[in-house]
């Protein structure tokens, strides 16, 4: 292995530390506790080695926004390929997406509702990001009819996102939640 090869090898470790290490944090005790002089004591390196690889705080929560997007279209994809018929297959999607936000609270934040510098809704959002919403697209497509596909899904995925928003937020009553999802799946699986 040339020595160009192993530092940028050894410089892909550091960074995926830096995110690994930042995104740990984020799940065990909230964004307000990931700063950069404390993911430089977690991962033992010193702040300016954190700064050669993320400008600072956003940017590193921009690349756990996008690590989420990744899993987050896995799941959505696993939930619509093992779906038997398209309205299962909203249902299917429907669960894993409110599940993926309950289960990685902070994670979804940083996809979704701290500000961070990732484009959507445009040319340059990420491939992961798209993969999500292409997933999205596709559960809701054979509903669709004659409406446009993009802003049906966006519908979709904006009472998705409502009803997690609001669920956690404690605004709707956890407890309902099924009930909730349900009606939503029926209005989009008709």
């Amino acid at each position: 292995m040339s020595t160009q090869a192993r530092r940028e090898r050894e410089r892909a470790e550091r960074e995926q530390a830096i995110i690994a290490a930042a995104r740990d944090l984020a799940l065990a005790e909230g964004w307000d506790a990931v700063t950069t002089r404390r993911l430089a004591a977690e991962i033992e390196y010193s702040q300016p080695v954190l700064y050669s690889h993320f400008r600072g705080k956003d940017a590193i929560m921009a690349a756990v926004a996008v690590e989420g997007f990744a899993e987050l279209a896995v799941a959505l994809a696993s939930a619509r390929a093992s779906a038997t018929d398209p309205r299962q297959a909203v249902a299917d999607v429907a669960a894993a997406y409110t599940t993926f936000a309950e289960q990685r609270p902070a994670i979804y934040d940083a996809m979704f509702t701290l500000a961070v510098d990732l484009p959507f809704a445009s040319q340059d959002v990420p491939t992961d990001l798209a993969r999500g919403f292409a997933e999205l697209a596709e559960t809701v497509r054979p509903f669709a009819g004659d409406d446009d596909l993009e802003a049906v899904t966006e519908t979709f995925w904006s009472g998705l996102h409502g009803l997690v928003t609001l669920m956690r937020s404690g605004r709707l009553r956890r407890a309902d939640h099924d009930r909730r999802l349900a009606v939503l799946v029926d209005r989009f699986s008709r």
